[in-house]
């Protein structure tokens, strides 16, 4: 479905003392994988609170397959894996800048009324967005 590519590189305070990315730093990347999916779209978190949506994540799993190191390029490939409800789900590949895969992972986030703290729809602007490619 719908994809963007963030690639940054990892820094020394993300690292244990082996130079090996620790494992809670991931979810940090997926994050920011999200966040740019969204921009990429014209939608920002700061607008959906604004508005009084919030996203908390639901569900995170991840599948290591290489450890990243210190001063690693890492591209984080984000994928809306359907078209969101009450929920937005999300597909994510980790690469290393020599195009080997170090995990893949799937969050489930769901959109919900910041005042009365219980679950709505996927805002309209958002699913026009998603139309509209």
């Amino acid at each position: 479905m719908h994809f963007n590519k963030i690639s940054f590189r990892v820094r020394y305070s993300e690292t244990d003392q082996m130079g090996v990315v620790y494992h809670g730093n991931y979810a940090q990347y997926l994050e920011m994988g999200r966040v740019e999916w969204l921009r990429s779209f014209g939608i920002s978190y700061k607008n959906m609170e604004e508005n009084g949506v919030m996203l908390p994540v639901i569900s995170l799993s991840i599948n290591f397959k290489k450890s990243a190191v210190y001063d690693d390029l890492i591209t984080v490939v984000t994928k809306l894996k359907k078209t969101p409800s009450v929920r937005i789900e999300f597909d994510y590949e980790i690469y290393n800048e020599d195009n080997e895969i170090l995990g893949d992972a799937n969050t489930v986030l769901v959109f919900m009324d910041m005042v009365k703290k219980r679950p709505i729809k996927c805002p309209d602007y958002i699913l026009e967005h998603l139309e509209n490619l």
